[in-house]
This record gives C-alpha cells, sequence and structure tokens, in this order.
C-alpha cells in the first residue's frame, strides 16, 4: 500500500474550527514578529512587536525595518539587507523607542515569495541567563561559605573584644578598627548568603504604590543628596503578586541607586512611573507556563550613566560601578523579583539622558484569568 504524501493527508489535518488559526498564533506569540516586503518595509507587526518597539502597528506599517530599529551593527544590516538571506543574531542592540534594549533577532526569507521575510525579536532577561545559580554550580554555594566563614569572623571578634579591654587608652582604636571590619565583612557575607537562599516569602495582593512611597520615604530619610523625587503613578494599577517586604527591598535599592547616579547637586531627579502594559509577556518561562508580567515600575534618573562595558553584567555578583560597592545589591535585587516571577532590565536613553530600571510584575492572583 503506497502511502499518502504528507501534502494530501487532508484526512488528518482536517479543518477544526475550534483550532486557533495562523492570525491568532502570531498574536499569541511572546516574542516580536514582523514580516517585511521586498523593499524592507514592514507590513505586519504582532502585538508583541508593538509593545517591544513602543509603537502601534499602525505607526510601524510601511516604514523601514532599519529606521525603526537601528542603527546596528553594519554586518548584521548588509545581512538584512540581502532580501534571501537567513540571519540568527544573538544579543545584539535595537532601538525600541526612545532607547535601546539588548535582543535575539532572526530573519527568516519566505521562499514561496520572494523578498518577503519574517523577522522576530525577543528581549535578551538579563535575569533570565543561565540557570539562575549565579555563585557556583549548587544553589546552596553560598550558604556553606558563608556558614564557613562566619565562624572564624565570631572568634575573630571576640579577641578584638578582649584586647579592647586589656589595651591602654591611645590603642584601643585598633580593636575597635577590628571589631568594626569583622562586622563589617559579616554584613558582606549575609548578603551574599540571601542570594543562594530559596525563597520562602508568601507573595500576596499588594498595592505597588504604598510599596514605592515606602521605598522613596526609606531613601528620603538616609539623606545624603538633594536630588528631586517624582511619582508619575497610573492610579487605576491593580494590585500586583508579589511579597511586601522584598518588593520594598527592590525598590530601596533601585532609588537609592538612582539618588546616588543623580548625584548630589539640585539638578539630580528621579521618577518612579507605574503604567499597566496590557498583553505584555515576557519570555519568563516558569512552573511550565508563561508568565504575564502587565504591571511595569520604571526608575529612572537624569545621572551619566552606568559605564557601557559594564550594562551587559550590572546583575552579576561582585559587579559594580561605585567606587566603594560590594556589586551584590543589584544581583540581590535580580534574585527578589525572580523570586515574585517578575523580571528586572535595564536601559540607558542616551537622547534624553536618562537611565531607567524597569520592574515588570504579574497580577496579584485574584486578578489573574
Amino acid at each position: 500500500m503506497t502511502a499518502k504524501p504528507i501534502a494530501d493527508r487532508s484526512d488528518i489535518f482536517s479543518f477544526d474550527p475550534s483550532r486557533p488559526n495562523a492570525e491568532s498564533q502570531i498574536a499569541g506569540l511572546l516574542f516580536a514578529l514582523l514580516l517585511v516586503d521586498q523593499n524592507t518595509l514592514i507590513a505586519e507587526a504582532n502585538h508583541a512587536a508593538e509593545n517591544m518597539l513602543g509603537r502601534s502597528a499602525k505607526r510601524l506599517l510601511g516604514k523601514p525595518l532599519l529606521e525603526i530599529i537601528g542603527p546596528l551593527d553594519a554586518r548584521v544590516e548588509a545581512r538584512i539587507r540581502e532580501t534571501d538571506a537567513a540571519l540568527v543574531a544573538r544579543d545584539i542592540r535595537i532601538r525600541a523607542g526612545e532607547s535601546e534594549t539588548r535582543v535575539n533577532l532572526t530573519v527568516s526569507p519566505l521562499g514561496s515569495f520572494p523578498g518577503w521575510r519574517v523577522v522576530t525579536l525577543s528581549q535578551v532577561g538579563h535575569e533570565e541567563s543561565g540557570n539562575g545559580d549565579e555563585l557556583g554550580s549548587s544553589q546552596g554555594a553560598p550558604s556553606i561559605l558563608a556558614h564557613e566563614i562566619k565562624n572564624p569572623l565570631a572568634a575573630i571578634r571576640g579577641a578584638g573584644q578582649l584586647a579592647a579591654r586589656k589595651l591602654p587608652i591611645k590603642d584601643k582604636h585598633l580593636a575597635r578598627m577590628i571589631t568594626d571590619e569583622v562586622d563589617r565583612i559579616a554584613r558582606l557575607i549575609d548578603r551574599m548568603q540571601q542570594l543562594g537562599a530559596r525563597s520562602t516569602d508568601i507573595a500576596a495582593p499588594c498595592n505597588p504604590h504604598e510599596a514605592i512611597r515606602s521605598a522613596i520615604a526609606t531613601v528620603r530619610a538616609a539623606g545624603g543628596s538633594d536630588a528631586e523625587f517624582c511619582e508619575e503613578f497610573d492610579p487605576s494599577l491593580p494590585p500586583v503578586h508579589a511579597n511586601r517586604d522584598a518588593l520594598e527591598q527592590v525598590l530601596i535599592n533601585l532609588i537609592s541607586n538612582a539618588r546616588d547616579a543623580a548625584g548630589a547637586g539640585t539638578q539630580g531627579r528621579i521618577t518612579v512611573r507605574t503604567r499597566f502594559v496590557s498583553g505584555l509577556a515576557f519570555s519568563a518561562i516558569r512552573l511550565g507556563r508563561a508568565v504575564r508580567l502587565p504591571i511595569e515600575i520604571t526608575v529612572s534618573d537624569n545621572g551619566p550613566g552606568i559605564d557601557p562595558a559594564m550594562r551587559d553584567h550590572i546583575f552579576e555578583p561582585f559587579v559594580s560601578s561605585k567606587q566603594s560597592g560590594q556589586g551584590l545589591g543589584l544581583a540581590l535585587v535580580r534574585k527578589l523579583v525572580r523570586d515574585m516571577n517578575g523580571s528586572i532590565s535595564h536601559e540607558r536613553d542616551t537622547k534624553q539622558g536618562l537611565t531607567h530600571f524597569r520592574l515588570h510584575l504579574p497580577l496579584a492572583k485574584m486578578d489573574q484569568e
């Protein structure tokens, strides 16, 4: 018996009105998809492309692709201009609205339609790199290391306190220096230990604006800057699904960093903005399902920005742009955000002279579909 060619097996792939059509499938993709014609003009754009590029499909259609996402690396641009060439470019920077973002880009020619291509853009999430074990192959490595270091530290501190009682007054400051340095190292170890700890915090419906205002009040109370704080809130924003204490800690870290970056001058400005991004879903595949993250909190400052050479590594442990920084603050922020099934990213808007840290969080469960 001769088998039918697959193309003729309509008995297997019979029409099913309940099956999503191609248009619905494309609209539901988590990554941006663009259809470009023989002249590299955008002919179609899905919802994810609108979100990523900060423009509606109506404003994208008919525009040159390279005008929307460029300028790019010269080699990438040359390949895109070849209408019959396929391309896979990983971790490149594109223009997305008024800022830059890192993406993986693919270009797929449509053989049956010469010159037409499908372009996909998937955002490279800093927090999605690797398997999440930033300090080693074992999730418990930081805790083991902390335990081994803290034991001798306690003995050193005790010896320093004992020495302080016996030293003459003029030398007591040396003993205090020992205990102060031991305490500083212990605090550093505590923060390392937090990076390796598995979250036991319970997430619940949380008002993001209350957490933001509390974080701003904490940073203001610490002083050290005359920078202006601005709130641009969407008052209709629903609750997020998060742990309140963890969310507040994340915001304190981001706002403190923004205050330091903006400097002590009167021109320093920190803006915290909230908005609902309808349909936004990052490629954060956790717990066997896609996580929709429609609540966006952006912390922006008008400081000079992070050294370009460090921008792709700022969420890694022990990477810091501060002279006295330990490089654990943003690594801890990423860890706390991941525990809440959220996403954190960094952008530099060179045109406006602004640095943005964007936090995306899921809706509270009571509001989720």
